[in-house]
């Protein structure tokens, strides 16, 4: 009875160059001024003005939460 062929398999850097690159690392909250403005209400966030992407404060950020949150 003969084996299978066993196939080579790729390196881990070769695998992942074909694949998109990770998407950077979110920006955090910062420690003091100066904040970005919420999208949603205006009022200041806890996140520096150079947070890419949508920012809310936290009253916004909490009530976005309940309304994506899965109900079950």
């Amino acid at each position: 009875m003969e084996q299978p062929e066993q196939r080579a398999r790729p390196e881990q850097g070769a695998r992942d160059t074909a694949y998109c690159p990770a998407p950077a690392a979110p920006a955090g909250r910062v420690a003091g001024p100066p904040y970005a403005d919420c999208v949603q209400c205006g009022k200041p966030t806890e996140y520096g003005v150079a947070t890419p992407g949508v920012v809310l404060c936290p009253v916004c950020e909490w009530q976005e939460a309940q309304r994506t949150a899965c109900s079950g």
